[in-house]
């Protein structure tokens, strides 16, 4: 996707001096959205920003996931995008989650859901089911008593491709799907709340398991 360039503007109003970032030569981008007044454009345009895509493979195995019930469009949307990034092969998109038809989920992964290979199922366990079929290793993404860091868990995986299972914002994964599970893991916390945002908890544990060097590789 080709971004049109953008520089920093600051509004010229005395008292204000509020600064951000906007479209270049772009006649709202002349005024301050805070007040209104006249801004004016830095000298320096802002560099182009994002990452090259490497045309080696991450070091970790292939992986899939399964998106159940996932309540929050938004979440789906971000979700796609660390899929592109991260390299998952598919999407499998259950219950309540959002397909990419959903105009909110598209506006969130922003072209993401374009590349990314997506199905849907109206129920879980069965998708579940049909990945641990094709010979997917289940890991399921949940917090509580038995589980382990994604941390140590990666240390232990294989060239075998895993099928990773994220479940509701407030429910948490089926338990029937927990029951396919091989391996349950979690992101290890340090603060007062008990689990973070389910896109950002996907975003690690897909990455972790696609780039974290393993010695048994």
């Amino acid at each position: 996707m080709t971004r049109r360039p953008t520089r920093i503007y600051e509004c010229q109003r005395p008292g204000c001096g509020f600064r951000f970032p906007a479209i270049a030569g772009v006649p709202a981008s002349e005024r301050c959205p805070r007040c209104g007044y006249p801004a004016k454009a830095a000298a320096v345009e802002s560099p182009p920003r994002g990452v090259a895509p490497s045309p080696e493979p991450p070091p970790g195995p292939p992986l899939e996931a399964l998106l159940d019930n996932i309540r929050s469009t938004f979440n789906v949307g971000a979700m796609f995008r660390t899929a592109d990034g991260a390299g998952i092969r598919c999407l499998h998109l259950s219950g309540v989650s959002a397909t990419p038809e959903n105009i909110r989920t598209a506006k969130t992964a922003l072209g993401a859901e374009l590349r990314v290979p997506w199905d849907y199922s109206s129920n879980g366990l069965g998708a579940a089911q049909e990945m641990a079929a094709r010979g997917l290793k289940l890991w399921a993404l949940e917090g509580g008593e038995g589980t382990v860091s994604i941390f140590e868990a990666v240390q232990e995986l294989d060239d075998a491709p895993i099928g990773l299972a994220v479940g509701n914002e407030i429910s948490g994964v089926d338990p029937g799907i927990l029951a396919l599970c091989q391996k349950v893991v979690h992101i290890p916390m340090q603060g007062y709340k008990r689990s973070l945002n389910v896109a950002i908890a996907f975003g690690i544990a897909a990455y972790m398991i696609r780039f974290a060097p393993s010695p048994r590789r």
